[in-house]
């Protein structure tokens, strides 16, 4: 039976024995139970200058063939997030140029695709609430003219010059009116980006979470959902029972999506942040779906899980999708904004580029017994596609950095 090496934060290697592909199969519509958006990461050419600082050269094939997969197994693509690399490599040309890209390959697909809207091409590091409001509708427009749907993301600009509450309601009151499309509200927190502390006016997710809802129920024509990536499974569940009820909780929670993209389905999972959650109406949906990054890693498990949703079988979708997440909580750990790489690292191991590389040089973010235990959790929940290609690319990487891997998969 093959085995994986891997390797401790004490440099001690050990050996895990290898399992088979799991042989999840592609879906023959598309799913039903849960709207699920995988966040896509970008892939580099590989002889480019992928180094900090310098302007990202894509590998344009690899990362639109990487959407192709997404699409296939039913899913969606959300493009141009934080996941490809926006304010950590990639650049306002390449974002522009990978929006209208995805958008081209959603329709030849048949694919839904959301695409960020931010102020992040402005350079200037502190502007005024106009300009804010300004380069807001910029990318809003780009992205409608492409035809993908809007996701607002949460703007760095609009965090430093933001004085209250009220500068948040205006900003995204203007930018919503002039909207021609129903968008997305992303409230993106600070393990991911902490220039954004204090978002919505307040440090406190309650206070916050009531601005929030304040600017949803005044546009709520506007407003296809909102994406909560806290990393706090209370704050998302508050939120989805006060929505109004033509408005999507999508959860960015890459530590609780289990229990929350399952929901009543599961009631054990959620029950204790159920528990937690301050609420004093319960007019929304019993579950969130999703927008992942973690589901770009794990895009087949993640399939086959709301394929069982799809087929009335809650317990095969906790034991399918209950494991990966362990490595999901490993791949965004602390500090959380360098998940980036987990999930670029496990697309090389899986065969979806040639080189583990990403634009930036932020492949090398991670440590090497980090990336270890990716691979031994990726191998238990069953998100190896390839296990054999994995392991030979992981023990060559072992091998690159002067470790011997013994009696093993070359």
């Amino acid at each position: 039976m093959p085995h994986l090496t891997l390797l401790a934060p004490d440099g001690v290697l050990s050996a895990a024995e290898l399992n088979e592909a799991p042989g999840y199969t592609r879906p023959g519509g598309p799913l039903r139970s849960r709207v699920a958006y995988a966040a896509a990461h970008v892939v580099p050419k590989t002889w480019a200058d992928n180094t900090p600082g310098q302007p990202a050269e894509v590998d344009w094939d690899a990362t639109l063939d990487f959407r192709r997969s997404v699409y296939s197994w039913g899913l969606g693509v959300a493009d141009a997030m934080d996941t490809a690399q926006r304010n950590m490599g990639l650049d306002a040309a390449a974002t522009r140029d990978l929006i209208a890209r995805s958008a081209q390959v959603a329709r030849e697909e048949g694919g839904s695709v959301v695409v960020g809207v931010n102020t992040d091409h402005v350079e200037a590091e502190r502007i005024s609430i106009d300009q804010v409001i300004d380069a807001y509708k910029t990318q809003l427009h780009f992205t409608e003219e492409q035809g993908a749907g809007p996701v607002l993301m949460a703007s760095r600009h609009l965090a430093r010059v933001a004085e209250s509450a009220d500068d948040y309601r205006r900003v995204y009151r203007e930018v919503l009116q002039s909207a021609t499309t129903p968008v997305v509200l992303h409230w993106l927190g600070t393990a991911f980006d902490p220039v954004l502390e204090g978002y919505f006016g307040s440090t406190d997710w309650r206070e916050a979470s009531a601005v929030l809802l304040e600017i949803i129920e005044e546009n709520v024509d506007k407003i296809a959902g909102v994406k909560m990536s806290l990393l706090d499974a209370a704050s998302e569940v508050s939120v989805r029972e006060r929505l109004p009820e033509s408005v999507r909780m999508f959860t960015g929670d890459d530590f609780n999506y289990v229990g929350l993209i399952g929901g009543s389905s599961v009631p054990e999972l959620v029950e204790r942040a159920e528990e937690d959650a301050s609420t004093s109406s319960a007019t929304g949906k019993g579950y969130s779906d999703a927008l992942l990054g973690a589901f770009a890693a794990i895009t087949p498990v993640a399939s086959a899980a709301i394929q069982a949703l799809d087929a009335g079988d809650p317990a095969r979708y906790l034991e399918i999708l209950g494991p990966t997440e362990e490595l999901s909580r490993q791949v965004f750990a602390a500090p959380t904004f360098y998940y980036k790489t987990g999930v670029a690292f496990l697309s090389w191991l899986n065969g979806h580029q040639s080189a583990f590389q990403m634009v930036g040089g932020l492949h090398s973010a991670r440590s090497l017994p980090h990336l270890s235990r990716i691979v031994e959790l990726a191998n238990a929940s069953l998100a190896l596609e390839q296990p054999e290609l994995a392991a030979i690319r992981w023990h060559g990487m072992l091998r690159h950095n002067g470790l011997e891997v013994p009696g093993v998969l070359a």
